[in-house]
């Protein structure tokens, strides 16, 4: 798995981690990973670009009425 080194972090920064992690129950450790991959996810303009390229993908195909499975199913 790869491993990320960040160098000189004052201390303060560290503390604060610190005081996070434990807020959370999480390792310090733990807790950067967990910012690292929150600040990692899609952006707004990332993911309209993902929805589209699925709305390309899927034009032209015909699906059924959701609805109507729903009330059959509530009807049985």
């Amino acid at each position: 798995m790869p491993q990320i080194l960040v160098r000189d972090l004052d201390a303060g920064t560290v503390e604060r981690l610190k005081l996070r992690a434990q807020r959370h129950g999480r390792s310090l450790q733990g807790e950067v990973k967990a910012i690292l991959q929150a600040a990692a996810t899609f952006s707004m303009s990332e993911a309209s670009r993902v929805a589209e390229g699925w709305q390309r993908k899927l034009a032209g195909r015909a699906y059924s009425d959701s609805a109507e499975a729903i009330r059959e199913d509530r009807e049985r």
